[in-house]
Formats: structure tokens, C-alpha cells, sequence
């Protein structure tokens, strides 16, 4: 249960603070989700950036939903 209020913190955190929309996060979600906290590779990132921007909705937001799968499971 920590893990997954330790995923909604940081992705709540970007999208308070971040202006422009789901394309203006996606540095910020390089950042801390590959740099700082390690939960993905730059690669799989990709994959999920690709992915999200494909399905419906906003970007942002299916990103941390494949990060969170990723984390925690279903």
C-alpha cells in the first residue's frame, strides 16, 4: 500500500505543478521516473510514451498508468 501512495504522490506532484498539458510532463516523467526513482529504462519509457499517445485519453496520465502496472500489478 506505501508503493502505490508513493505512485500517486509523485504523479499528483507533475500534474499540479506542471502548465502546458500531457506533452509538457513528459520530461518531467524522464526525469523522476527513470532518473531519480529507477522504475523503468529510458527504452520502456518510450514504449510507454508511444503506447499512450496511440490509446485514448491523455498522455500523461496512460504513462502512469503503465508505470503503476508495471510497479504494482493490476
Amino acid at each position: 500500500m506505501k508503493e502505490l501512495w508513493k505512485l500517486f504522490w509523485i504523479f499528483a506532484k507533475m500534474g499540479v505543478m506542471t502548465f502546458g498539458g500531457g506533452y509538457a510532463m513528459l520530461p518531467i516523467l524522464q526525469r523522476e521516473v527513470v532518473e531519480t526513482r529507477g522504475w523503468t529504462t529510458e527504452e520502456e519509457l518510450a514504449d510507454y510514451f508511444a503506447i499512450g499517445q496511440c490509446t485514448p485519453g491523455i498522455i500523461a496520465v496512460n504513462t502512469a498508468t503503465f508505470v503503476g502496472q508495471k510497479r504494482q500489478g493490476v
